[in-house]
């Protein structure tokens, strides 16, 4: 028996757990200080009202044996796929219900998506990164190559046509910089894998985040993304669902690889691997996409934009430099010049009370950097604001 010796390689998740450790630390040595954290990619509002009383309705149904429901569709139920169609339907882009595949989470599917592909297809990723890209074509053993993000660029790369890639990652608004990509900037992606036979795994998971019109939400609104593209989304920052867990696939019927459907081989491995999402989860997720709904998701989206315009106008006051902040959750700035990501995370730490998250921790090019969310309450923002401002 022999072990998957690729776990050896991965490099220890010691980010989150360094910056609990000296936040417990340093609570444990100023008792009487406040601490406000604006490092957590986590919502702080609660279920919006409509997904709260669809979900109760649901619990009922499960109550009598006239509407008990088991086993669902491992794809997702009918309602929710449609009701993810419709809300394609109205940027303009035609997806069909065979399409649609809903899943506990982007995060899984963003992982469980690499059992189509083979071992030896090389991945390109940016850098800095979203760790899940990294660390899951680790654990397969495939070669990884990257691609810088930086300033000069906006973290915003653009492909180098004497780098081949199998396999593309692209998330936008990005993750960790918040950075968001143009049209022409994703046509020129798209030409890419077309012209190169690759495939891009498009994590739109932030994609509400986006009021720009001139600005993509989707990779399908570029000619030609669906015979390349897969694209992943979730309700957790745009409904709140983090611990609701619920998300949603797109595999284009038109995506083929030597002779074979990636449509046909995901719905294979789903209804293989994956049991579905619970019916009540399901029931509130298609809650979302209600007239009421989405005026409450979008109060609450706008709860989150307007934190993130506090962060960027003070920060935009004292001549820093950062991505984000507009048409994205996170605020991605650069540190003071010559002090480095850990080195800011302990001043601001030590001297502010604030927690945010060492830009390091995403990869070689975040040293430097540090990453802001506007996920907290607003009066936790408004008051690190003044505590950084203050600085």
């Amino acid at each position: 028996m022999k072990v998957n010796t690729h776990y050896g390689e991965l490099k220890d998740s010691y980010l989150f757990s360094t910056i609990a450790h000296k936040v417990s630390a340093y609570s444990a040595a100023h008792p009487d200080k406040s601490i406000i954290r604006l490092g957590i990619g986590d919502v702080t509002l609660p279920l919006c009202p409509a997904v709260v009383e669809a979900m109760q309705a649901a619990v009922a149904e499960m109550g009598k044996k006239e509407t008990f429901r088991g086993y669902g569709p491992e794809q997702g139920y009918d309602f929710l796929a449609d009701a993810i169609t419709a809300y394609y339907q109205e940027r303009g882009i035609t997806i069909g219900r065979s399409e649609v595949f809903v899943s506990d989470g982007a995060k899984s599917d963003l992982g469980n998506i690499l059992d189509l592909f083979d071992r030896d297809n090389t991945v390109l990723v940016p850098d800095p990164v979203y760790p899940v890209y990294v660390d899951t074509n680790v654990m397969a053993g495939r070669p990884i190559r990257y691609m810088d993000a930086n300033a000069e660029n906006g973290f915003l790369p653009l492909p180098d046509e004497t780098v081949k890639a199998d396999i593309l990652y692209l998330c936008s608004p990005n993750n960790p910089t918040g950075a968001v990509y143009s049209r022409e900037q994703l046509k020129t992606w798209v030409e890419y894998a077309l012209e190169n036979d690759a495939v891009i795994l498009f994590d739109a998971a932030y994609e509400a985040f986006v009021r720009d019109p001139a600005l993509p939400r989707s990779i399908f609104e570029i000619e030609g993304a669906k015979r390349c593209a897969i694209e992943f989304c979730s309700f957790s920052k745009t409904a709140g669902f983090t611990g609701t867990r619920c998300g949603y696939t797109i595999v284009p019927q038109e995506l083929k690889r030597d002779g074979m459907s990636l449509n046909a081989m995901w719905l294979r491995r789903q209804t293989t691997k994956f049991n579905g999402v619970p019916y009540i989860v399901q029931r509130g997720a298609a809650a979302v996409f209600t007239p009421e709904g989405q005026r409450q998701v979008r109060e609450n989206i706008d709860y989150y934009r307007e934190n993130a315009r506090i962060i960027a106008s003070a920060l935009r006051e004292r001549g820093a430099w950062f991505t984000g902040g507009e048409n994205s959750p996170y605020i991605w700035l650069k540190c003071p010049e010559g002090t480095g990501s850990w080195a800011y995370f302990d001043r601001l730490l030590e001297e502010a009370g604030v927690v945010g998250t060492p830009g390091e921790g995403f990869g070689k090019n975040g040293e430097g950097y540090f990453r802001l969310t506007a996920f907290g309450d607003r009066a936790n923002t408004e008051e690190a604001v003044r505590r950084i401002a203050h600085l």
